[in-house]
């Protein structure tokens, strides 16, 4: 008896059969009217926004309104360029003291970042908390009334 594998193996596609692309036909296509695809059900739900994606947004905003170089923010702030770099495009998830010399290297507290931060997301995500306790409770609202970072 043999210990080889067998010459067949079992392959897992990545993606379902209807998710892949169908390869070119090398005939052409028989005549009659083409076949129709279904249309989706509903619109997708738009994604919401990563924290790290709104976080560095706001450092970049606010680097660009001192008219500072990447280098120059990293320098004061003790961080690598590079990393900045990542944490400004939303690549990197910076710990509360990398956001934290960030922020005071652009004279901004932390709690200032993280509350522009939370701005962001409200403006990104259109829901507005109501004004007070007694607000329309038809309009859609936020399901936070306030700041929350957990690391």
């Amino acid at each position: 008896m043999s210990n080889q594998a067998p010459l067949a193996a079992r392959v897992i596609p990545l993606r379902s059969a209807a998710a892949r692309p169908e390869p070119a036909r090398r005939a052409a296509a028989p005549p009659g009217p083409a076949p129709t695809v279904p249309a989706p059900s509903s619109a997708p739900v738009p994604r919401e926004p990563l924290w790290r994606d709104l976080v560095g947004d706001v450092l970049r905003r606010e680097r660009l309104a001192q008219e500072r170089t990447l280098k120059d923010v990293a320098d004061t702030a003790r961080i690598s360029m590079p990393y900045l770099s990542e944490v400004e495009r939303g690549r990197k998830e910076a710990s509360s003291e990398v956001l934290a010399a960030a922020a005071q290297a652009l004279g901004l507290g932390l709690g200032d970042l993280l509350s522009r931060a939370q701005g962001e997301l409200v403006r990104v995500t259109g829901l507005r908390a109501p004004a007070g306790r007694g607000a329309n409770r038809s309009v859609p609202r936020a399901s936070y009334d306030g700041l929350c970072l957990a690391a």
